[in-house]
C-alpha cells in the first residue's frame, strides 16, 4: 500500500478548495432537508448557506414550504441570499439560494 502525503498530492486546478478532487461545477450543490433530523434540521442548513462565497449558491430540498426557516435566514442575514422556488411541492419544495 502506497502513501501518499497532502503535500505530495498533484494539484487539481479544477477542484474546490478542501482538495478531495471532486470538480467544481455550475451546477448548485443540493441539500435534502428531508433526510436531516428534525433537531438538527435548521442549524445544518445555516451551516451550509453560511459556507457559501458570494455569487455561490445551492438547492434546499423540503419537506414543506419553509416559512419560518426563510424568516430565520432573513433575521440572521438581512438581504445576504436571493431566494428562487424551483418547485413547489407538494411533497417535496426545491428552492435555490445564491448568496448576494
Amino acid at each position: 500500500m502506497e502513501i501518499i502525503s497532502i503535500t505530495q498530492a498533484p494539484e487539481n486546478v479544477n477542484s474546490h478548495s478542501c482538495r478531495c478532487g471532486e470538480a467544481s461545477s455550475n451546477i448548485y450543490p443540493e441539500l435534502d432537508a428531508t433526510l436531516i433530523p428534525h433537531q438538527i434540521r435548521h442549524p445544518a442548513i445555516f451551516g451550509a448557506l453560511e459556507s457559501l462565497k458570494v455569487g455561490d449558491g445551492m438547492v434546499l430540498v423540503a419537506p414543506h414550504k419553509p416559512i419560518p426557516l426563510l424568516a430565520q435566514i432573513e433575521k440572521k442575514h438581512p438581504g445576504a441570499y436571493s431566494i428562487t422556488f424551483l418547485d413547489e411541492g407538494p411533497e417535496k419544495w426545491h428552492i435555490e439560494f445564491i448568496r448576494s
